[in-house]
């Protein structure tokens, strides 16, 4: 008899684990209350994370100074002699839309992004292992590397070296510093502090187009080499800035320096109170390590929507057609009509609308919010692209033969793409490196952030190698090409993007599960594992 009570006690108390088990899965800390971390922004957070940022400077660098030195007489005639005697000879009645049509040329600013592929991916590894710092340090070195290179080319092997060890050092960069910013920052505050990043970008590329200006008219000639060579003097300040930076606390957490984790976290937080945080930041961990292969753990169903926004997002933020004005700038000046100086010039002019943009971003980021941001941008781009197509068309036709070009006319044109830089500098710029960086949990964190930098680079070579062969073959439709996408993503941002300003890290998740469309997926995931669980009790 007291066997069969005992048989009986365990059948109920089996059920009992196995209905806890499942409550526990079908409502998990989905439905819990985001927890409001104390604290404050600190002196020492926010220096921290500007030093961090300063990786965007050799991002923006490259960015700027490739289109810059491909327009330089003296650089095409020593490296690219053919496409120095096409533009040479081009009649101005000729067809201005394939004066720079070369596969060759744009190969040497688009090499750069294959490499920067291969890093990033490969960064995951060494970021999760040994934290973001060392990641950083990593691709600073290559940089330095990559810029000395190419400032001493004599041939154009040397420059497609050079160019793959600045691929290697940006691919490790925008796979470390996005996500180090984003651990280390106060959740009220990430929005802006993470910006910095895109603000040194910004940066970047107009010191780059103030160089390849002045630089252009001096050293016989040799100029480029002063523009290509400087880009080292950004990545010793990252490199430098690297070593002095302390690891974030889930970093640690991460690698079970548990102590020197939450020394730093109460560093950077400003108070002791940090109890709850560091908990949240245990167990995330905990699931980190319960995690052997985060890249197949990625694919799993209930991290559908962070994948998602991992490939769509930088993919998108490169088919705006941003970057193909930030690439090809001068280039694209001097195929609507400006001379050679002029064209660098009216870079260095749309140049500075972008750190100025970034900063209103920065200011109005955790106030409006991300979607706000998004929505905007996309909505004053469209209307750029749509007046550009127009103005370009009328001047340009088919035949790609202006004329004489009214000097009022150029200038509209320069002004409608100041707007169109603008709209992208407080958008999908900023926003396209702060937003993935937030919305995956920590046990996949170095794995979705390295497709995310993989996508963004293997988009931005697509647009690199293709643009002048897309400009000479789609002429003025090019910017109908992208208004499309542009199109496309706003409508996608409004459907599918949850708000993610004021949330912390720990408590991400929560957005998902309150989503109409992602809260019906991720119930559905919940079901299938209550399911297994049932079938396993």
């Amino acid at each position: 008899m007291e066997e069969g009570k005992r048989e009986s006690f365990k059948m109920d108390t089996s059920v009992d684990n196995c209905n806890n088990k499942a409550k526990a899965i079908s409502q998990p800390k989905f439905m819990e209350v985001p927890i409001k971390y104390p604290g404050k922004l600190t002196l020492r957070v926010v220096l921290t994370c500007i030093m961090a940022a300063t990786g965007g400077l050799i991002f923006g660098y490259d960015h700027g100074v490739s289109g810059g030195v491909t327009s330089m007489d003296s650089f095409l005639k020593k490296f690219f002699p053919s496409v120095y005697e096409k533009e040479s000879n081009l009649k101005p009645s000729s067809n201005q839309y394939c004066k720079f049509n070369s596969q060759i040329l744009t190969l040497f600013t688009s090499s750069l992004y294959l490499s920067a592929l291969v890093a990033g991916l490969g960064a995951s590894s060494i970021t999760r292992m040994l934290g973001r710092r060392a990641t950083m340090i990593l691709g600073g070195i290559f940089f330095v590397a990559g810029a000395l290179l190419n400032g001493l080319a004599v041939s154009i092997w040397m420059l497609i070296v050079g160019r793959l060890l600045l691929g290697f050092g940006i691919g490790c960069a925008n796979q470390s510093v996005p996500i180090y910013v984003s651990e280390m920052a106060p959740y009220k505050y990430r929005g802006a502090l993470n910006m910095c990043f895109q603000l040194s970008i910004t940066i970047g590329i107009f010191v780059a187009n103030l160089f390849n200006y002045y630089f252009a008219k001096i050293l016989h000639g040799q100029g480029w080499r002063l523009s290509l060579g400087l880009g080292a003097v950004p990545a010793i300040i990252f490199v430098i800035g690297s070593i002095c930076l302390p690891d974030s606390p889930s970093s640690l957490v991460e690698r079970g320096c548990h102590e020197d984790a939450k020394k730093e976290l109460v560093k950077i937080r400003g108070t002791t109170e940090v109890d709850a945080e560091f908990r949240d930041m245990l167990a995330a961990s905990e699931a980190s390590q319960n995690v052997k292969h985060p890249w197949r753990t990625l694919m799993e169903r209930k991290y559908r929507p962070q994948l998602v926004f991992a490939i769509c997002i930088p993919f998108f933020q490169q088919f705006t057609g941003l970057n193909v004005i930030t690439f090809y700038a001068p280039i694209l000046f001097r195929t609507i009509g400006f001379g050679s100086t002029a064209s660098l010039m009216s870079a260095v002019i749309i140049g500075s609308f972008k750190p100025v943009s970034t900063v209103v971003s920065i200011l109005v980021v955790d106030k409006f919010g991300r979607r706000t941001l998004f929505l905007e941008g996309g909505a004053q781009m469209l209307i750029c692209q749509i007046i550009m197509t127009i103005a370009i068309a009328v001047a340009f036709g088919t035949n790609g033969n202006p004329g004489t070009l009214p000097k009022w006319y150029a200038v509209v044109i320069v002004g409608i793409i100041c707007i169109y830089v603008s709209g992208y500098a407080w958008s999908w710029g900023p926003l396209g490196w702060l937003v993935p960086s937030e919305i995956f949990p920590l046990e996949i964190r170095p794995a979705a952030q390295s497709i995310t930098v993989g996508v963004n680079m293997i988009s931005t070579f697509f647009i690199a190698q293709f643009f002048t062969s897309m400009l000479c073959h789609m002429k003025f439709g090019l910017f109908i090409f992208f208004g499309c996408f542009v199109v496309i993503m706003t409508i996608f941002i409004y459907k599918l993007l949850p708000e993610t300003k004021g949330i912390p890290l720990e408590e991400m998740h929560m957005v998902w599960q309150k989503h109409p469309f992602w809260g019906k997926f991720l119930e559905s995931d919940s079901t299938i594992q209550t399911d297994k669980m049932y079938s396993k009790c």
